[in-house]
């Protein structure tokens, strides 16, 4: 039977510099996760991040075939009601089909747009497809040459340069190494950087 879907894991782990109406989020910021417009999740609010909200959240869910994009909505709580802080979309290309097999883990980093088109900070994420026919360490072999299981971590931003990407980078990689210890195939020498130096859409 043809399959039509394929297992999407993505793991919502922080936001930075979130504003709404030109000021810093104080608490209650989430995302929701879209594949689809009848197909989305969120994760839990944040009620003490403020402004770096952290989640650390991991959603799984069901990609149909034809999806191009996954969308990151991030919204905060208040008073009166909820508001839109930004977006972010994620072309699938940027982890399928690409240098590291699909099924490896992925971090990457989104600029987000508020509602104007502005930019409103970042947001951090990591992400998979499931399939259970091979693991990691194997695919990464067939398409490496016998390489080691790689990590590709992907940072889309703008054309022009943004100051605070150095940062944004180095959090990344304390993050890698950090996931080293849960996935002990991978050497931290043949971690490959995968730059997506493309405008999120």
């Amino acid at each position: 039977m043809e399959t039509k879907s394929r297992t999407l894991e993505i793991t919502v782990l922080s936001a930075e510099d979130l504003r709404s109406d030109n000021k810093p989020v104080k608490k209650n910021a989430y995302v929701v996760v879209s594949v689809d417009p009848f197909n989305n999740k969120a994760t839990k609010v944040d009620g003490e991040g403020g402004s770096y909200p952290s989640w650390n959240d991991k959603l799984v869910m069901e990609m149909p075939l034809q999806t191009r994009f996954v969308t990151l909505l991030v919204k905060c709580k208040g008073s009166r009601g909820e508001k839109t802080v930004g977006l972010a979309r994620i072309p699938v290309m940027d982890f399928v089909g690409g240098y590291s097999p699909a099924t490896c883990l992925q971090f990457l980093s989104y600029r987000l747009r508020d509602p104007k088109g502005l930019k409103n900070g970042i947001i951090n994420v990591s992400l998979r497809v499931k399939e259970p026919l091979q693991d990691c360490s194997s695919q990464a072999a067939a398409a490496g040459g016998g390489n080691a299981a790689t990590i590709g971590m992907g940072i889309p931003i703008d054309g022009r340069r943004d100051y605070e990407f150095p940062m944004v980078m180095l959090l990344h990689m304390l993050r890698i190494y950090r996931s080293l210890k849960e996935c002990p195939v991978i050497s931290p020498l043949k971690i490959p950087v995968v730059w997506f130096l493309r405008a999120s859409r």
